[in-house]
């Protein structure tokens, strides 16, 4: 890894910090100055990255948040260039789930440390996914929250809260694993990594390395059982829940009654009524920090929480 075979890739409008600072931090926990480019909107990410992989650039590093890293990451599958994550929006989902500092120092220090594995991904309709594909009021909230204008962690508790209110749930039949389930379902969500971002826990024990995808099938309760299985993915005990269906498979197919919204990590999709789902093994290569930890319920979110917390008065000193 040199300056001619590193590309940067930053989006300037991810989350709702300021990305200036971000090249030199770079250049001088690598210790040389990466190629870098900007993106300039939707897609443009995918553009870079694959131009990168087709010219042997072998590392490039995205600064951004989970739509930045879904572009980057599609256009890496099955090719030798490795894919960094400096983590850089709001939920942050890809890199929470690798254990990656949301620290931009301390990302780098991860990519310098040139561990790297081969991660599974999953397809919808062909579309790429990373961490999360869902529909129902996940995919509701997405659509919501990429109308908003404005970012952050508290625009997206806002907008959950007025989804919440007005939602109104769907009728699916899901086949997998040579099974049919049908049911009226608040969310159907199938995942590659373990959480949403926020430390918002969908699939625990979701592993990127297993050639599996993890679902997770919220099934319609009363307003108050619903909303407590959000305290559940927050502690990580969402699949103690009575109203939770688990299950891992290869192939998913999701059935409803018709086209509506959908999500890939976070991204807002509108989809046919029968939706395809696939895992692909070991398509990307990433760079992860080298020690993982084993999920365990209330403790490695309340460690998260405290890494988030330490990171937050960091960034309030320093400024």
């Amino acid at each position: 890894m040199d300056s001619t075979t590193t590309l940067l890739i930053i989006n300037p409008k991810a989350g709702t910090d300021s990305k200036r600072g971000i090249e030199e931090m770079v250049t001088t926990r690598l210790g040389f100055r990466p190629e870098v480019a900007y993106t300039s909107g939707r897609g443009s990410a995918h553009i870079l990255a694959s131009e990168a992989a087709a010219r042997g650039v072998t590392t490039v590093i995205a600064a951004g948040g989970d739509g930045t890293i879904n572009e980057t990451a599609g256009a890496l599958l099955n090719t030798s260039t490795a894919l960094g994550i400096i983590p850089c929006g709001s939920g942050n989902g890809l890199a929470r789930h690798l254990n990656i500092p949301m620290d931009p120092a301390g990302a780098v220090d991860v990519i310098a440390s040139g561990h790297i594995e081969r991660c599974d991904y999953g397809t919808a309709d062909g579309s790429p996914f990373f961490c999360t594909f869902g529909v129902g009021f996940d995919a509701a909230v997405s659509a919501k929250f990429d109308k908003a204008g404005r970012r952050g962690r508290l625009t997206y508790l806002r907008n959950t809260f007025l989804e919440y209110m007005s939602y109104h749930p769907e009728t699916y039949t899901i086949r997998a694993a040579g099974k049919v389930m049908t049911d009226k379902a608040f969310l159907v969500a199938v995942c590659n990594a373990s959480q949403y971002g926020n430390n918002a826990y969908i699939a625990p024990h979701a592993s990127m390395t297993d050639g599996l995808l993890d679902v997770t099938v919220i099934h319609y309760g009363s307003p108050l059982t619903t909303a407590l299985v959000g305290v559940d993915l927050l502690t990580g005990f969402i699949e103690r829940n009575m109203l939770i269906h688990t299950f891992q498979a290869s192939e998913v197919t999701i059935e409803r009654n018709g086209p509506g919204p959908a999500h890939l990590d976070g991204e807002p999709r509108q989809l046919g009524p029968t939706i395809e789902i696939s895992c692909y093994p070991e398509a990307l290569s990433l760079f992860t920090p080298v020690d993982t930890e084993t999920f365990k319920p209330i403790i490695t979110p309340a460690r998260a929480l405290l890494r988030d917390v330490h990171y937050a008065i960091k960034q309030i000193f320093n400024k």
